[in-house]
């Protein structure tokens, strides 16, 4: 479980083939604090530990994750956003996250609002019954409030924080970006479908 608040940004150093799977290397933000088995949120998508030293860690990606996400397009170079999974402890900033991600969207736009800026997102209509204008949405793994809602995309505001400090400010107008839906949402909707038929 994670709340969309990302701690820290990397860089895929390499990206190897296995199977149908893709490995891929990582800078290493947490040194110490890392171990074999954790659970890190890749923009928005859970992935496991599975070899780190003190300068990069490697995490798998099976064909289901690659194929819901923009895991399968990332390239050597590219950063990403990280976080690690909540503590009980912790206060939620953001949203419950599963790092789930439900499927990809393009970048329709970015607007410079002066002060902030507008992230248009494009994404399958089927999902549009997920969202709310206030509501909750994660975007490669950044808990974002909806501003807008539209046919088939949605806008979300980017305070400068949020900007300097993940991998928005990479994004250009077609970028793919992993979406994860609000889960509160989701069962509610699967409640209505199966109490409704």
């Amino acid at each position: 479980m994670f709340t969309g608040i990302i701690e820290a940004l990397c860089e895929i150093t390499q990206i190897e083939e296995s199977e149908s799977n893709k490995i891929f290397t990582l800078t290493n933000p947490y040194k110490g604090e890392i171990y074999i088995d954790q659970s890190i949120s890749h923009n928005g998508a859970c992935l496991t530990v599975i070899e780190f030293n003190d300068d990069t860690y490697k995490v798998e990606a099976i064909r289901e994750t690659l194929e819901r996400t923009n895991l399968s397009s990332v390239q050597e170079g590219d950063i990403v956003n990280l976080e690690r999974s909540l503590l009980p402890s912790s206060r939620v900033d953001g949203h419950f996250v599963q790092g789930h991600v439900d499927c990809t969207g393009t970048v329709k736009s970015i607007t410079d609002k002066n002060g902030s800026w507008e992230l248009a997102v494009n994404f399958p209509e089927s999902y549009a019954l997920y969202l709310i204008e206030k509501g909750s949405v994660c975007l490669n793994g950044i808990s974002l409030t909806i501003t807008g809602i539209q046919d088939n995309y949605l806008t979300v505001d980017i305070i400068p924080y949020t900007f300097e400090h993940t991998n928005v400010k990479n994004l250009s107008v077609g970028s793919l970006i992993n979406i994860e839906f609000d889960s509160l949402g989701k069962y509610v909707v699967n409640y209505l479908k199966k109490t409704n038929s």
